[in-house]
């Protein structure tokens, strides 16, 4: 079944659209990675999804309904970010009490679990927590809510990497335990990457690549030696990256559509064959755009 459908998705603010016809479609019980640049479209997307704004153009349907205003989507989703506020008037264990009494499958032990494990103090008021503390008091919540659409939108601002990693760790378990599905927006791609069965890029507000995470482990291959052999070898293909190594040999990324007794040619050829990470494969694939910093400095 599909949680999310958007066709033509468009947002606009005057003359600037941070959402440009947009198309996409996620299944239930999936956990999805939403990558892009910063400026891509990547939160404009979410506060739709989650009913915050309202599309300018286009069709966009979570759980089948328009999710601007409605109260079913509202019951149903859980939006985390780092702008969340609480009533200064209610302590941390007040706000689960709150949070019980709306969200039908709030799991009340397991939030008095992980309040323990992350140290928290029941009289604690939320604004007088660090940013870090901030993060994770708002994981737990997006976790326990057990919603069967969750967002996170770069949930780990301010953590540190014990606590990213706990969070990361607890997503993997509890979604194991209780599947529904889940949205992780992220610039840490790499960090995610473990967690995820797809990966959304978007750039310039549209549907860049949409693809499950192992698919994009061998979207592209790098390719290091003789920059005479390697010029070969990329001739005719798609080339998302290249770097000089010393002055006569090159790195280069290439979209992985080779052959596999090419890639034994290769190799015999002198040219060492690796692994692009995902991270990598979706910064090469929006940086092309642009050029990367190195072309700053070369046009001086």
């Amino acid at each position: 079944m599909k949680v999310i459908e958007c066709k033509n998705l468009t947002k606009s603010y005057g003359r600037q659209k941070a959402l440009n016809d947009l198309s996409v479609s996620i299944e239930e019980n999936k956990i999805t990675g939403l990558v892009g640049r910063n400026g891509a479209g990547k939160t404009t997307l979410l506060k739709i999804l989650a009913g915050f704004w309202r599309e300018s153009a286009g069709e966009v349907n979570v759980f089948f309904r328009r999710p601007f205003d409605s109260l079913f989507v509202s019951a149903n989703t859980m939006f985390i970010d780092d702008q969340m506020n609480f009533p200064m008037v209610l302590t941390l264990k007040e706000i689960f009490e709150e949070a019980e009494r709306f969200y039908e499958k709030w799991d009340a032990e397991l939030a008095d679990r992980l309040f323990d494990y992350f140290s928290f103090r029941p009289g604690q008021n939320y604004h007088s927590l660090s940013k870090g503390k901030k993060s994770t008091f708002n994981m737990i919540v997006g976790l326990c809510s057990r919603c069967a659409l969750t967002i996170f939108d770069e949930p780990t601002t301010g953590m540190d990497a014990a606590a990213r990693k706990d969070f990361y760790r607890a997503l993997l378990k509890d979604y194991l335990a209780h599947p529904r599905s889940i949205i992780v927006s992220s610039h840490l791609l790499d960090e995610i990457e473990e967690v995820l069965e797809d990966v959304l890029l978007i750039e310039g507000g549209q549907n860049y690549l949409h693809m499950p995470v192992e698919e994009l482990k061998e979207y592209a291959v790098g390719l290091s030696g003789s920059s005479e052999e390697i010029q070969k070898w990329t001739l005719n293909r798609e080339v998302l990256h290249t770097k000089m190594i010393g002055t006569h040999n090159t790195y280069a990324v290439v979209t992985n559509d080779f052959k596999e007794n090419e890639l034994d040619q290769i190799r015999l050829s002198g040219i060492d064959i690796s692994s692009v990470s995902p991270a990598d494969v979706c910064v090469y694939l929006t940086g092309r755009r642009q050029g990367g910093i190195d072309d700053v400095f070369d046009k001086a």
